[in-house]
């Protein structure tokens, strides 16, 4: 993992991280010359940004507004200090007490203050994700800051699907489709399977990670943005590799990936509570010791 300089200045053409220590904390440093005319182009309303990533206001289907908010993101944007470690394969985040800061866009990029209580749910094993449960509900965001959440999709996405990424770390949008679905994907000692690798046009950059995977058209969030080959080294930190169900590794310079998220309601009980004694809970469980 690279340690980065604390910069707001730095070039984004020269940052492109995977599993990314970002390289300026995002609530401290205002984005310098932040194109506002991506409102046009890109969805923002529930965009979250974190200090170190991105993320997305997410509701579930069917899910009361009266219920109290959940931001998604990955799970190696768990820890909140621009040098601080990430979960540790086969470790699962469940139900924990926290305080984390992050704000919220509306419809014209403007953001607001909002806060996490708690961690649902976070690993990075088998896939990439954090669920954070806000202060706030659905309700009171929508009347406070106009703001109404993004639907997680509960089915798996296809390939061809044209998708949206939208950073708020960034403010910056990205275009392309899903190209591929990728069996297993293997960056040093972490391990993702069914992994969604994007066509060219999502050049995803380092603190995008967490951005939600949007079916263009859509308010759908059908997926999350989390990792990228670097330097087309072979299955190391910031350089992932595809594991084919036959065990055969391909390396693909510059390629984009992210992780599905509709298994997560594989976990949701009728009060849309996460857990993880559900059968058919298709979620990575804590390791009993």
């Amino acid at each position: 993992m690279k340690i980065l300089v604390a910069l707001a200045t730095l070039s984004l053409a020269n940052i492109a991280y995977a599993f990314p220590t970002a390289p300026f904390d995002a609530l401290k440093n205002p984005i310098m010359n932040s194109d506002k005319s991506m409102a046009d182009d890109y969805d923002f309303e529930g965009i979250i940004k974190l200090s170190n990533c991105s993320g997305s206001l997410i509701r579930f289907n069917g899910q009361p507004s009266t219920a109290k908010a959940i931001v998604l993101t990955n799970g190696h944007c768990y820890s909140t200090g621009l040098f601080g470690g990430m979960i540790q394969p086969g470790e699962v985040v469940y139900n924990k007490t926290l305080s984390r800061d992050m704000k919220i866009f509306n419809k014209s990029m403007k953001t607001f203050s909002v806060k996490a209580t708690k961690a649902l749910y976070g690993t990075m094993t088998t896939t990439d994700i954090t669920l954070y449960e806000l202060s706030q509900t659905y309700e009171e965001i929508s009347k406070k800051y106009k703001v109404e959440a993004f639907t997680l999709d509960g089915v798996r996405p296809q390939v061809g699907t044209n998708i949206d990424i939208v950073s708020g770390y960034w403010e910056k949008g990205y275009s392309c489709a899903i190209d591929a679905f990728i069996f297993n994907l293997r960056e040093a000692d972490y391990s993702m399977n069914d992994s969604i690798r994007y066509t060219e046009g999502c050049n995803t950059i380092g603190g995008t990670s967490g951005s939600p995977i949007v079916a263009r058209g859509t308010r759908n969030v059908i997926a999350i943005n989390n990792t990228a080959n670097e330097d087309g080294k072979k299955c190391t930190m910031n350089n992932p590799c595809e594991v084919s169900e036959d065990g055969k590794i391909t390396v693909l310079k510059d390629k984009k990936y992210g992780q599905e998220t509709y298994n997560i309601y594989s976990c949701l009980r009728p009060d849309f509570q996460v857990d993880l004694n559900i059968a058919g809970c298709k979620l990575p469980k804590p390791s009993k010791k």
